[in-house]
């Protein structure tokens, strides 16, 4: 009886130990962004560098950019759907906006 506590209490000790460690290596594999990414020209791939934002979301935001033209202030991207006031002020620090690249003229 005395090896079974002793055997459940070390299990338990553990897992205390390792599942918040996979946690924490688990969420260390998304990349932060390394300077500010421009609303108007990054796409769904840099836009989910920024925290809480996912493809799902960086893909929004890239398809709110094509339907109403470009971002005139970082505010503007609070208008995308699953970005609130909270989402905003985690990625407010890392937005920037500047004019489109303007498409190139034909021949």
């Amino acid at each position: 009886m005395y090896r079974r506590f002793v055997a459940a209490v070390l299990a338990v000790a553990l897992a205390v130990l390792v599942v918040p460690a996979l946690a924490v290596a688990g969420s260390a594999s998304k990349q932060e962004p390394t300077s500010k990414v421009n609303l108007n020209t990054a796409n769904a791939e840099q836009l989910a560098t920024l925290p809480g934002v996912g493809p799902a979301l960086a893909g929004r935001i890239v398809e709110y950019r094509q339907k109403s033209g470009a971002f005139r202030s970082t505010k503007d991207v609070m208008n995308v759907k699953g970005i609130g006031e909270k989402n905003f002020a985690k990625i407010e620090a890392w937005l920037t906006v500047s004019d489109a690249p303007k498409p190139a003229a034909s021949k």
